[in-house]
């Protein structure tokens, strides 16, 4: 008996590892909607806004994420491929449009820094960072064994990844700047590229970076602030300071959900860059502790994903969202504990932020794809509850 191509369907099946990950951020999730009330209900008033602002907001970026995970879960992952230039090259050009000198209508300046489009709606940059995991993916399959050479194989990364630095440092963003060098190092790492290529590179780079952080005198604010909070300036070491009384007072257990002092105003951004010292004022040494095994488990289950990938190409775009997520995850709370100099990255699936919300689950479901497997169901099989049900 012959099949009929309409007989044939197709199903993707989670493994393990992905049903772990989706788990993971959904209780991230949940846990995230509910500190983003704590510590932004109280500023919400002082702005004479309702207690929910923020909340509903980042809820409407929840949805859409969810959305975005649920439909890249079930689309082939492998077709990032095809579209890695076109990616890039619309988010370079969206990163050029937000630093034009003209476009400040639609890219208007907050805090000091130009880093939105239209309004507080779209930062371009996060969606860099997809461009970067996929892109660099690319071209390291694409060229195979002459990531050997360092002209040939190398250059070329480092010009166009070079480029989305000096857009982004314009903004200026120097966080997201290292951000994305640091993806495509560990994507180029892991594609094979030799270890005295980055030795030679970053010997180059350091003037150059010294040079940089000096034009840009806040980065080396923050970073006396960092190394001598007591000296530095007020309006640079406070948040730091804020944070660390935040998280001391915490102690063990922490003060209780809703009970937290620092949003009353002491500490600036503490719903959003800051959230993980919120977190550490009202749950405590556990709270953290509880972030960094979740962020661990993510990335344990992230890269068994990358090793049981079907192709090169997705074996390296896993490495990048897993990478990118977890890193994320760990600056930020480095950052709130006073382990690193403030960065203004935030907590993926917890910090107020709609466009790093959508971007965070979107590369979470071509994660889940990765790591599913698609199968052919032929017949009437493919609606049968029975087969479905043993299936799943």
């Amino acid at each position: 008996m012959t099949t009929s191509a309409a007989d044939i369907r197709y199903r993707w099946y989670m493994g393990p590892e992905a049903r772990l990950i989706l788990l993971i951020t959904a209780c991230l999730l949940a846990f995230g909607l509910a500190t983003v009330y704590s510590a932004s209900a109280i500023y919400a008033q002082t702005k004479n806004l309702s207690n929910f602002y923020f909340i509903i907001r980042q809820l409407a970026g929840v949805v859409a994420g969810i959305v975005a995970l649920a439909i890249f879960s079930k689309v082939d992952a492998e077709i990032w491929h095809r579209y890695a230039w076109p990616l890039m090259l619309f988010s370079l050009f969206l990163l050029l449009l937000i630093i034009l000198p003209f476009t400040e209508s639609i890219a208007p300046r907050l805090r000091g820094s130009r880093r939105f489009l239209i309004g507080a709606s779209l930062q371009p940059s996060e969606l860099g960072k997809i461009a970067v995991i996929v892109w660099t993916s690319m071209l390291i399959v694409k060229k195979g064994d002459a990531l050997s050479r360092l002209t040939k194989g190398l250059l070329p990364f480092l010009v166009i990844i070079g480029f989305m630095d000096v857009l982004v440092a314009l903004e200026p963003d120097l966080s997201v700047a290292m951000m994305y060098t640091l993806i495509m190092g560990i994507i180029l790492f892991a594609g094979g590229v030799r270890i005295g290529h980055f030795v030679v590179i970053g010997i180059i780079a350091m003037p150059l970076l010294w040079t940089q952080m000096q034009r840009l005198n806040y980065v080396l604010l923050r970073m006396t602030a960092f190394f001598d909070p007591g000296t530095a300036q007020t309006h640079v070491g406070d948040q730091l300071r804020q944070s660390l009384i935040a998280v001391g007072s915490g102690r063990i257990f922490g003060l209780g959900f809703g009970q937290g002092r620092q949003p009353l105003g002491f500490l600036p951004l503490a719903y959003d860059d800051f959230i993980a010292a919120s977190i550490g004022e009202e749950w405590g040494f556990v709270g953290i502790f509880v972030l960094i095994v979740a962020f661990a488990a993510f990335a344990f289950l992230g890269f068994r994903i990358a090793q049981k990938a079907r192709t090169p190409f997705l074996q390296l775009v896993a490495v990048g969202i897993t990478s990118t997520i977890v890193i994320t995850a760990f600056l930020h709370i480095g950052v709130v504990i006073g382990m690193l100099p403030t960065t203004g990255l935030t907590l993926p699936f917890i910090s107020y932020g709609r466009s790093n919300m959508v971007l965070s689950l979107l590369m979470t479901g071509i994660l889940v794809n990765i790591g599913s497997t698609k199968e052919k169901v032929i017949g009437s099989r493919a609606t049968d509850p029975l087969f479905m049900t043993l299936r799943a």
